[in-house]
């Protein structure tokens, strides 16, 4: 009898890691593609090439030194995409500094609890987006703004925060405007900035990306140069990418899927960035692959879906369109054929992966059968290992369901300041995903389900255990679990199950009310239901599984089974 091939394989090694910084690379692409299009900011007007861009760069990250930030020190960015965003990427790195990537959809109390959890010291925004007055909240956590120098903020709940500096012209009191750091800097201080780069590291934190578990607020997870450079160069070297590629970046920049996937996938290769409105529009996205000629474009499956949509109404030249991204979840094979039929995406490419691990670490080639690509998510990225493990830690055979596990370079340090929750996924170097998934003796990966209790809504990571605490502070409610159920459109949407305090009576818009403007929007639960009680096993355990086929057969979203 033969023994099964084991589920553990390792990607390749022939093409070394980059170990250099961000900015010590960022400028040697300058130095080669100086006068190639780095960044089209639609919106904006913005059309810069490589060394308009580190210009820019180099002034904001001379300025932000000059503001008395010093190595290490925490750079919040609370924005929609923007140029602005991508200044404060490379400006941060090349400056030594952290740049922390907050939500665009936080609210308050989010707000409050990433500042303070990874201590900022500085909080580049916009004055708002969509709904959100960033403007308005930040003065009501920080209500000191009104009297304070730009420089010498002191806030009772923001003890940390010493700097705010504001995108757009206006002037707010107590802030900086993000324009006036952009003043050129003098020889002696850039100067002063490449020497700074000299004692910086690949293995410094250079990111803070929050994500959602289950064990309520969200962590931070911490990202070296070494993790995000290198993680951005393998994605673009499996779209073939080079530098005359144009990518089209609809995701949002917080998430690295813009930052990582999009940004930095592109500045390893000189390849343009192009950003087509501020948050994800249709038209406008196809009217910028259009007009900026894009060869490729990046998005999660309901972007596509909505692009598909507009496209049997309207008409759009797509005919330079090779390549992109598609990840944040799982993708339909009929979308996949119809974006390549539709929009000529014949390299489209799956990627799998999660802010911990930077976050690919499985992706499809560009020539992969497409039903390969919608079957699986591809194969291990270079210089990293992958195994499956069963509930006992050890490695299961080929096709057996287990624990997606990764190891290498692209694991983060940490959660920052939580060596608890560290310690818990990250064992003998081990990440330990909480993805339920199966390798094969091809070594292609496939995701099978989720061991951790977490929803995923069009690509945004939803912990049911925040939500659930969030529910909490309402005073008729006894319990609540929130779930994710089905959704044609979203992947999933979030349910909560509240059993009322005893006389109490409720409808769902009052918990749909109380919820807007404290969480972000995604975060609300698109359905609430009331129940008497939750299934539970002889010890005591919620069975959310038997809830969330409960709620989907009574809010008719799957036919009731029968014995």
């Amino acid at each position: 009898m033969t023994t099964p091939t084991l589920s553990h394989v390792e990607g390749p090694t022939d093409v070394p890691l980059i170990e250099e910084t961000i900015g010590a690379y960022f400028d040697t692409m300058v130095h080669r593609y100086a006068d190639r299009e780095a960044l089209v900011v639609a919106h904006q007007n913005v059309r810069w090439t490589y060394q308009d861009l580190r210009q820019r760069v180099d002034n904001l990250a001379v300025s932000l030194l000059r503001l008395g930030l010093e190595t290490g020190d925490r750079v919040g960015i609370w924005s929609p995409n923007n140029s602005e965003w991508v200044l404060a990427q490379f400006a941060t790195a090349k400056a030594g500094l952290v740049l922390v990537n907050i939500n665009p959809a936080y609210r308050f109390v989010e707000l409050e609890y990433a500042l303070t959890k990874v201590n900022c010291r500085a909080l580049i925004l916009a004055p708002g987006f969509k709904t959100s007055d960033y403007l308005n909240m930040v003065n009501t956590l920080a209500p000191e703004l009104a009297n304070s120098e730009p420089d010498q903020l002191r806030a009772e709940r923001l003890p940390d925060l010493r700097w705010l500096i504001r995108l757009g012209n206006e002037k707010t009191p107590g802030m900086l405007n993000l324009g006036d750091l952009l003043t050129p800097a003098n020889t002696d201080e850039l100067a002063h900035l490449q020497q700074l780069g000299t004692t910086l590291h690949a293995d410094d934190p250079v990111n803070i990306q929050f994500t959602s578990g289950t064990t309520g607020s969200p962590k931070g997870a911490s990202l070296s140069h070494r993790n995000i450079l290198n993680n951005g160069y393998f994605v673009g070297e499996a779209m073939q990418l080079t530098e005359a590629d144009r990518i089209c970046i609809p995701v949002p920049l917080y998430h690295c899927f813009g930052m990582v996937i999009g940004n930095l996938a592109c500045v390893t290769h000189g390849a343009a960035m192009i950003y087509p409105s501020d948050g994800f529009d249709p038209a406008a996205t196809l009217a910028a692959v259009a007009a900026e000629r894009c060869t490729g474009l990046h998005g999660v499956p309901t972007m596509f879906i909505a692009c598909l949509e507009l496209l049997q109404t309207n008409q759009y030249d797509l005919s330079s369109l090779r390549t992109g991204v598609m990840a944040g979840s799982p993708c339909p094979i009929e979308v996949m054929r119809r974006v390549v039929d539709k929009m000529g995406m014949s390299e489209v490419t799956i990627c799998y992966g999660m802010t911990e691990t930077s976050p690919v670490s499985f992706q499809s080639a560009t020539n992969d059968p497409l039903e390969r690509r919608v079957s699986t998510v591809g194969r291990v990225h270079p210089h990293l290992q992958v195994k499956i493990v069963n509930d006992a830690g050890e490695t299961v055979p080929c096709d057996t369901v287990g624990e997606l596990c990764t190891k290498g370079y692209a694991v983060m340090a940490g959660y920052w300041n939580d060596d608890e929750k560290t310690r818990a996924v990250l064992i003998d170097g081990w990440m330990h995903t909480g993805d339920l998934a199966t390798i094969n003796e091809a070594g292609y990966g496939n995701i099978t389900g989720r061991s951790k209790d977490l929803v995923i809504r069009g690509g945004e990571n939803i912990s049911p255990r925040e939500v659930e605490e969030f529910l909490y502070r309402h005073p008729k409610v006894r319990d609540v679990q929130c779930i994710g159920l089905p959704d044609p459109r979203y992947g999933e949407q979030l349910c909560a199950c509240i059993i009322l305090n005893e006389g109490e009576t409720a409808t769902p818009d009052e918990f749909q009310a109380f919820c807007r403007g404290q969480i972000a929007h995604f975060k609300i639960p698109h359905y609430v239901r009331f129940v008497s009680s939750f299934p539970m096993t002889v010890t005591g355990k919620i069975q959310k599984y038997l809830l969330r086929q409960a709620m989907a057969v009574e809010l008719g979203l799957v036919a009731e089974q029968t014995a």
